[in-house]
Parts: structure tokens; C-alpha cells; sequence
């Protein structure tokens, strides 16, 4: 395992710098293991639901956490918005740092992570293959 901790910048979108540091080190399994910052925008998809919500506003993220493969990354964020009120659910696409927000990553070498339809769930599964 390797550690790789990473800052994101204002305008970034946190679900595809995560996705990007995983085409960037040549890594297919990894996973974040906890991030904190700010968001203007957060796409969140709450259980059960068919679309993301999307959040706006001063945002917190109060907790960041999930598994990155090649196939995406499969994350869920809780924020916190200016009256202290939190939300959580599925990260999608579109969630915008406001200021900064500091990541810490678990770069797996050793293992490559997939997603295929697992037919007892409807949903696509994480498949975990040991080795290189």
C-alpha cells in the first residue's frame, strides 16, 4: 500500500481528480481513506435515489470516503451547509471545491479493482483480483 496524500484547488471536481490520480500513477485499486474541505457545489445521490441532488452554497465535507478502480470510483461524502445541517450520499460528477480540500489516498499496487453487475444487488459490485 502505498499513501498519496492530495490537495485539490478551487474549481476542481473532487469525483474526477480522484479518478485522475489513479490514470496518473498507473494504479488500478485504491481507496480514499478520508478527505476534508470546502465544496460550492455538491452532487450527491441519496438512498435510493435515481439522480443526484445537487447542494449549493457555502459546504463543508465533513467525511470522504469510497474505492477507486479503472471502472470509477464508488465514494459517499457527508457536508455540511452554513446552518451546520448534513447530507450524505453517493459522490457524482459535478462536486466543485470551493476552497481546498485535502484527500488521503491508498494506493493498492498490488491488487486491480473492477466493477461487474452483481445479479443478487442490481448494482455494479466491486470485484477485488490480487496481484499485479
Amino acid at each position: 500500500m502505498q499513501l498519496h496524500p492530495l490537495r485539490l484547488f478551487r474549481g476542481n471536481d473532487v469525483r474526477a481528480a480522484i479518478e485522475d490520480v489513479l490514470r496518473q500513477q498507473a494504479v488500478f485499486a485504491a481507496y480514499v481513506v478520508q478527505g476534508i474541505g470546502s465544496l460550492t457545489v455538491a452532487q450527491l445521490r441519496f438512498a435510493g435515489a435515481e439522480a443526484p441532488t445537487e447542494l449549493a452554497g457555502d459546504l463543508e465535507i465533513v467525511s470522504l470516503a469510497g474505492s477507486v478502480s479503472p471502472d470509477g470510483a464508488h465514494l459517499h461524502m457527508s457536508v455540511s451547509d452554513a446552518r451546520g445541517q448534513v447530507f450524505g450520499g453517493h459522490v457524482a460528477n459535478g462536486c466543485t471545491v470551493r476552497t481546498t480540500a485535502e484527500l488521503l489516498l491508498a494506493l493498492l499496487p498490488d491488487h486491480r479493482f473492477a466493477r461487474k453487475l452483481d445479479r443478487s444487488t442490481g448494482f455494479m459490485e466491486l470485484v477485488i483480483h490480487s496481484g499485479s
